[in-house]
This record gives C-alpha cells, structure tokens and sequence, in this order.
C-alpha cells in the first residue's frame, strides 16, 4: 500500500477539512485514502478527540479514535479568529475543490469562513456540512449536542436493541457518526461529478439524525404502512422487527446467530424441537425457548454443520479480537501498519473499498498537531505572515 506511482481515483482533488470527532474525519478519511490531498484544519493545540481515551488510555499520546480516522490527511492548526488564518483559508480555499466542516450550524459563518465566503473566492466550491440535526431543523435550531448515542436514542435505535425488559439498548459502535461519514462521503463525491458534469459548484449536508432514520427505512416502511407498532421479543429475537428464529441462540460452548429460516427449515435442522402449531411472529418467544433448549445441548460447530447442510444460514458469534487475528493472520490489508505518534509501529484498520485500477494507498500516517502548518501556509502567505502567525510554533 506505499505505492506512490499508483494512480488513485481521487488524484488533483484537495480538500480543507475542518471536522472532527468521527463523522467528519471518518467522511474524509475516505477521501482522502482514494488519494484526495486533504488538509486537516484544527485548533493550535490539536482537535478534541486527540485525548479521548480509549479504554482509559492514549495510545502513544493521541487518542486511538484519532489515530483511526486521520491517516493521509495533513494538518495544519490555526486560531481561526486570527484575522491572518482567515485570510490564509479563503486563500487556500481558492485551490481546494472541497471544503468539509461539522461545526454547529452557523459557527464557522460567523467567522467567515462558511458556504457563501468560500463561493465568493471560489464560485464552483463544494461545500459539505455535517451535523447532529441539520442545519435548519426544530433541534437545530433548539441547539442541541448532536453526538452518537444522543442521535440512537432519539431516533428509536437505541430502543430498538435488546430484550423487551432490558433497557434500551444502543450498538456496541458509533454506528451513526459511521453511517453518516459514509454519507457525506457519498455526497461530496456526487458533487464532484456533477461539478465535472455541470460545471457547477454546489452545497452537500448530510446529518446525523436524518441517516438514523434512513438506516431504519425497513423497520419504519412495515410500521406505518402495515399499521401496527413493534416491540421487542421477551427472549430477545434479533431485530424486534423479525419473526423467528432470526437471532443469537446459545450453544454448549458458545454463541450462535441464525439468520432467516422457515420454521420447518429450522425444525428440520434443530430436530427434536417441537414447533408445530407455532406462528413465527406471535409466538416467536416460545419458538425462541424451545430451539435454546436443543442449542444448548450441542457445540457452535456441531449446529453450524446441521444448520449448513440444510442450506439455512447461520455463524458464531465471535469477539471483536478473534475477528481481528484472523484478519492478521490472513494478511489481509484491512489491518495496515503505520508509525505512531511515538515513532513505534501502530496497527490501523485499512479501507473496505476496493478498486481494481486506482487502489486506495496508506500515504501518510496520522498527522501530529500543525506538522504541515508551515509547509501549507507557504502556499498562500508571506514568510512574515507564517512567523507572524505561528510564532515559535513555525
């Protein structure tokens, strides 16, 4: 992956991104692996997430979420109230063919440097905001925190998750920052073609409550079309949108998850379960009890060859960890290695899109705070205006 003579998709496109915590620099991180010169702009002491522990640590003095999503970038770190990094910016914004920030809506147009600012230098600029609830929406304009868990448990995800009398659960992950990087993502990339197409430059939003709903489009259409509400299974099926078996079954020594099947399917391949008479979606939690009590009685591997030769699909339920050291041991370039902040090796997940002609490459580790400030502003301003605004930092 250090090919540097590999054409990439995203050659001669750059990008001044001002994002942070994930469903930013997760967006551009995406950007920026295709090949995209991404310029990560940051406060002088360095974005937020750099110290947020991780299980309670840093890793090497930055934090392991950081380190995750801001590899291929350079960083450049700036007081944005500084008359002289305003002008720098719109400056850089002349060269750039994108501009990416997740402030709260209006922050960054109040200092100058929001959609119409950079139209003005630049009249075909794309232009992408991220945010927790939109730019012009009721909790916009309420100002609320738009964060992850807040967004799962407003939207009914969280709600969704678990047991019927266990509290709400949320996913194990930042599935909505995630879900919505990957929007933006799309979005910028769509703007960029249309630009390519149409000559025009255009603003690109995406939101973070706004894809938590999307991300339910299956579960929301049954509701309100079929005209009955969900709740979820007292024994914990799947989705609580799903009839059984669809669910985690425990086995002798493990854990196993069964995907979609008929119940004479499942029957057939779990015999000795009676389940005649019983209707997959009302009776679901009794189905549920009734095939537990045969897995439990067997190993996962034992199910997972019934359950196969049948034709029904089913998997273990494994750790985070066992995933990984299968990735490792397979080679794979999901797992890349890139130095730390602290000159030692550090492992980071590689990107999941695959393009036969114009790979993703690792470029550049994660950037340590303004280590390409000087180098940047070079471009833009005079070498007493980057004194001037660095200082001893330069």
């Amino acid at each position: 992956m250090n090919g540097a003579d590999l054409m990439q998709a995203l050659d001669g496109i750059r990008v001044l991104d001002f994002t942070q915590m994930m469903l930013g620099p997760f967006g551009t991180q995406v950007l920026a692996d295709l090949g995209a010169d991404v310029i990560k702009v940051e406060r002088a002491e360095g974005e937020w997430e750099r110290s947020l522990e991780m299980m309670g640590e840093l890793v090497g003095g930055e934090s392991a979420a950081y380190l995750a999503m801001n590899r291929n970038k350079r960083s450049l770190a700036l007081d944005l109230k500084n008359p002289i990094a305003k002008k720098a910016l719109l400056e850089l914004g002349k060269t750039c063919d994108v501009v990416v920030e997740n402030f709260r809506p209006g922050v960054l147009s109040r200092l100058g440097l929001g959609y119409e600012d950079f139209k003005a230098v630049k009249a075909d600029i794309i232009y992408a905001s991220g945010s927790g609830w939109g730019q012009d929406t009721r909790f916009a304009r309420e100002n609320r925190p738009g964060q992850d868990l807040l967004i799962q448990a407003m939207s009914g995800l969280a709600a969704s998750g678990g047991r019927r009398n266990d509290p709400p659960t949320p996913a194990g992950t930042a599935i909505v920052d995630h879900a919505t990087a990957l929007t933006l993502a799309n979005g910028i990339l769509a703007a960029l073609i249309a630009r390519n197409t149409h000559g025009i430059g255009q603003r690109v939003e995406a939101d973070l409550y706004s894809t938590a709903i999307a991300m339910q489009c299956q579960e929301i259409s049954a509701f309100v079309n079929q005209g009955t509400d969900y709740e979820r299974s007292v024994e914990g099926i799947g989705q609580a949108w799903l009839s059984a078996p669809f669910g985690v079954y425990e086995a002798a020594d493990g854990w196993v998850a069964i995907a979609m099947a008929s119940l004479p399917e499942i029957s057939d391949g779990i015999q000795g379960a009676n389940l005649d008479g019983l209707d997959a979606w009302k009776d679901r939690d009794e189905v549920k009890r009734r095939l537990e009590a045969f897995t439990r009685t067997r190993s996962v591997q034992h199910w997972l060859d019934e359950l196969s030769a049948r034709g029904l699909w089913a998997a273990r339920v494994r750790t985070t960890r066992e995933a990984v050291d299968e990735l490792r041991e397979d080679g794979s370039d999901l797992i890349v290695t890139v130095d730390g902040p602290a000159g030692d090796p550090i492992e980071l997940i590689g990107s999941a899109i695959r393009l036969s002609e114009t790979p993703w490459q690792q470029r550049l580790a994660p950037p340590r705070v303004g280590e390409h400030s000087a180098d940047i502003l070079r471009e833009v301003l005079t070498e007493d205006e980057v004194s001037e605004l660095l200082g001893d930092r330069k």
